[in-house]
């Protein structure tokens, strides 16, 4: 069984104009148009029994329209598809959404400190962490480097155990093996924490098998989540790279979907 804990698709409007700019800004081919449908297509070759959709207000003005389209896409997949919410610190009614994204059965949301224009340790974040954690939602978090915002870093390994602190009974997690390119970070702050990480684009960004490993071995098997970062990065590639750093079975296991099942409470 897989679970991808960390994939992004668009309302069919748009679909196309966000993947040839985030295309162009990062490089990447994409591997599906952008779309659900596209999405699922891929999924179904891939065998990959779920995936969870991570959306993104990157500004007030989009956070309704975001939202909508979390719902609705809950309503039409939900047997396959888990879309996660998500609030803007800028907007006026981001706590009645988040009580309306609880209400609807979405389980989390995610969040992008570098889109946003916060760094993941302002005082911004603290209302909305807080009222997450008390009504049950995950934070899923962008960590570490973006192309959006190649200069300034928003969420970094020690921003993040500044966070972990203030908020002990927030689920969180962190993208990217816990910070896109600041591996060496992550092994110092976050790895044995009571943090979640993913999987996704690291083997596509410059991680290395070995720091792979001893991420993966160390941090808390229970709080590891298979992620792909689809449309950016493939299920196989990905599954190929977990599987050669010769971990044992049962933490294999809990990687690509027992802690996933678990925190989604399937």
């Amino acid at each position: 069984m897989i679970i991808d804990f960390h994939t992004h698709a668009f309302p069919e409007k748009i679909a196309a104009r966000a993947i040839d700019t985030l295309a162009g800004r990062s490089g990447f081919v994409p591997q599906t148009d952008g779309t659900v449908d596209s999405l699922l297509a891929r999924l179904d070759e891939w065998r990959v029994d779920r995936a969870v959709v991570a959306n993104i207000a990157t500004n007030p003005r989009q956070q309704a329209n975001v939202n909508a389209f979390a719902v609705e896409t809950m309503r039409q997949h939900g047997d396959r598809l888990t879309p996660l919410g998500s609030v803007n610190p800028d907007a006026a009614d981001w706590d009645q959404t988040l009580v309306m994204l609880r209400d609807a059965g979405i389980p989390g949301i995610k969040l992008h400190p570098d889109y946003m224009g916060h760094t993941f340790d302002e005082a911004v974040y603290t209302p909305i962490l807080e009222t997450a954690a008390s009504l049950d939602l995950f934070v899923l978090i962008h960590a570490g480097f973006d192309v959006y915002s190649p200069d300034k870093i928003h969420a970094t390994p020690a921003m993040i155990r500044q966070v972990l602190v203030r908020h002990p009974s927030l689920k969180l997690i962190c993208a990217h093996y816990g910070g896109n390119c600041l591996w060496n970070d992550v092994e110092e702050l976050l790895v044995g924490e009571n943090v979640w990480i993913d999987t996704s684009i690291g083997h596509r960004m410059g991680l290395s098998a070995d720091q792979a490993k001893r991420i993966l071995e160390n941090h808390d098997s229970q709080r590891i989540l298979f992620g792909t970062d689809c449309p950016w990065a493939d299920v196989p590639a990905t599954v190929q790279f977990i599987e050669s750093l010769g971990l044992d079975s049962e933490r294999l296991d809990r990687i690509f979907y027992k802690n996933a099942k678990e925190l989604l409470k399937l």
